[in-house]
């Protein structure tokens, strides 16, 4: 391995395998992180008193400052400008200062302090914590966007859908294991901001790692620096020449419908699994962990799929049918049995195979590599939008129209059993939250049609092999 490294660095595929371990690993902390409250919600909400409309504003808070901001645009022209290493540690050194306030506000008492923002009062918990939150999201959206343009620089032309699945993959465990391990933890250490605190030393490790990355794309860029495999410098204009391209507004367009129907779903899930299949607060997280974990088979598989095979637009049409059916299923009142949603979990993480292991290399076909940061920034802005506005809005939705009955528990509904540590949980109907999520989806095959019918017109490739032979 160590002689493969001095070689030559940009000719070794040991280490452009190495680069996409260590910057996956950066991902997988991230991911921890985003995802670590979901399975507290019922914690929140009895420990420290907190709402769904509190939960779903907390969550929408991910948006925030990449919407309104214009965080993320700002990102994706400092990462053209700048380039990979820059922007890579300065959105890890964002993350940390994000999680850390959100960790010092879930674990402080405010003594029911709360202040009054547009007419609507907000706890001082809630909104530090939502602050906290949104910080992170700007690192983790720009992490993300730098992430996904490494791995186009080492692996253009080579296994290039296969590591973009990869990274997928390996992100998506650091969810599984917030929606696994976290209840166990906090029940573990009676506190509700310990898995948070893990997931702040988690982050340090992987700002270690992304060091380590820095290191080998140095080397590799002082053994290019004569060659034309150098990027073109960023200029301005390029923002104008993207967002006259037809094929990106359709691929950043069902980007954002179908990861609305899913990131802000998995923040509900454990909530789903207790409310409607009877599971318990401290396993309701493991059923809906088995969606991340899934694609971390199957995402690569998808990848290497498109890389050998491509049909990459028909790839994004079959997971957008497939999230469809899965939502429909999990609106139908009478099915309340574990097991179906065992069964639509694991349907559902095949469908979050598919989309992304084929929808982020097809954007390389589409727009230029010069432009690739600003590109993926934009559909990550436009995405924000969703996951920003979806969890506030089935937040409120739930507390307005899906409470069914204060004073019963959600265990004595299904079973007839009170359960003690259940008596004071509100029971919430989520068919109407399942349906919206259904919608989504509908409106996801729409644009995959038309993204189909655009590749036809303009000869984009997406359904041509990424590898070069």
């Amino acid at each position: 391995m160590v002689a493969a490294l001095q070689k030559k660095i940009s000719e070794s595929a040991t280490a452009r395998w190495i680069v996409l371990a260590l910057v996956a690993f950066t991902m997988l902390c991230g991911y921890f992180i985003t995802d670590v409250m979901a399975p507290l919600k019922p914690m929140l909400e009895q420990q420290m008193g907190w709402s769904s409309s509190d939960y779903g504003f907390f969550t929408s808070a991910y948006g925030w400052f990449n919407v309104f901001l214009l965080m993320l645009i700002f990102g994706g022209m400092i990462l053209d400008k700048m380039g990979v290493r820059f922007t890579g540690l300065m959105s890890t050194v964002i993350m940390v200062i994000g999680v850390g306030i959100k960790y010092w506000a879930i674990a402080s008492d405010f003594g029911g302090a709360s202040v009054t923002i547009f007419g609507s009062v907000i706890s001082s918990q809630v909104l530090w914590a939502a602050i906290g939150y949104a910080i992170f999201g700007v690192g983790i959206e720009i992490a993300g966007i730098t992430v996904s343009k490494i791995i186009v620089k080492w692996f253009k032309g080579k296994e290039l859908a296969l590591a973009m699945g990869l990274e997928m993959a390996c992100a998506r465990i650091g969810t599984a294991l917030a929606l696994s391990i976290t209840p166990l933890l906090a029940e573990e250490f009676g506190s509700v901001s310990m898995p948070i605190l893990l997931g702040l030393l988690l982050l340090c490790i992987g700002m270690i790692s992304f060091v380590v990355f820095v290191v080998m794309d140095t080397k590799r860029d002082r053994e290019l620096k004569d060659s034309a495999e150098l990027e073109e410098p960023f200029r301005f204009r390029d923002i104008f020449e993207i967002v006259r391209i037809k094929g990106f507004w359709y691929i950043a367009i069902l980007c954002v419908l179908f990861y609305s129907a899913v990131f802000p779903f998995l923040k509900y899930a454990p909530d789903l699994m207790f409310n409607k299949f009877g599971i318990s607060e401290k396993l309701s997280g493991i059923i809906p962990a088995l969606l991340p974990f899934g694609t971390i088979l199957l995402t690569p598989f998808f990848g290497n799929l498109y890389d050998r095979r491509g049909k990459g637009a028909t790839i994004m049409l079959v997971g957008s049918f497939m999230i469809v059916a899965v939502h429909l299923l999990f609106a139908v009142p009478a099915f309340t049995n574990w097991l179906l949603a065992l069964v639509l979990i694991i349907t559902l993480g095949i469908a979050f195979s598919l989309v992304p292991s084929a929808m982020w290399p097809s954007v390389p076909k589409i727009i230029p590599e010069n432009k690739l940061g600003t590109a993926y920034a934009l559909i990550f802005w436009i995405q924000n939008w969703g996951l920003m506005g979806v969890p506030y809005l089935i937040g409120k939705v739930l507390d307005n129209y899906c409470v069914v009955d204060n004073a019963t528990t959600v265990a004595e509904e299904i079973t007839g059993v009170v359960a003690p540590e259940t008596v004071t949980r509100v029971a919430y109907d989520y068919t109407v939250p399942m349906l919206i999520f259904a919608g989504l989806g509908v409106l996801s095959i729409l644009f995959a049609f038309l993204l189909l019918r655009e590749n036809k017109k303009m000869g984009y490739g997406l359904q041509q092999p990424n590898i070069r032979k």
